[in-house]
């Protein structure tokens, strides 16, 4: 659940990553309110588009898990971790 959450922040904050590597390169402060107020709503909903991308991906690429999950149990002293039967 941590990677999965993990990995939607980065996914959400890289375009505000870039656009500041962007600023950067083109030599002005990245710091100042004014280089980011103006783009802040376009980074947002890409940001945003990136994270819904991911998962529709995920879902369509996926592996399919079928039968019935066995959660992970105690049997003769030794932990079996769940599996799908």
């Amino acid at each position: 659940m941590t990677r999965a959450v993990v990995q939607g922040l980065v996914l959400f904050f890289l375009p505000f990553v870039l656009f500041g590597a962007y600023l950067v390169i083109r030599r002005r402060d990245p710091l100042l309110w004014s280089h980011w107020s103006s783009q802040s709503l376009w980074l947002t909903i890409a940001g945003l588009g990136f994270v819904v991308l991911s998962l529709i991906v995920t879902g369509l690429v996926d592996e399919r898990r079928t039968g019935a999950y066995v959660p992970t149990h105690v049997e003769n002293g030794r932990v079996i971790p769940g599996h799908f039967e």
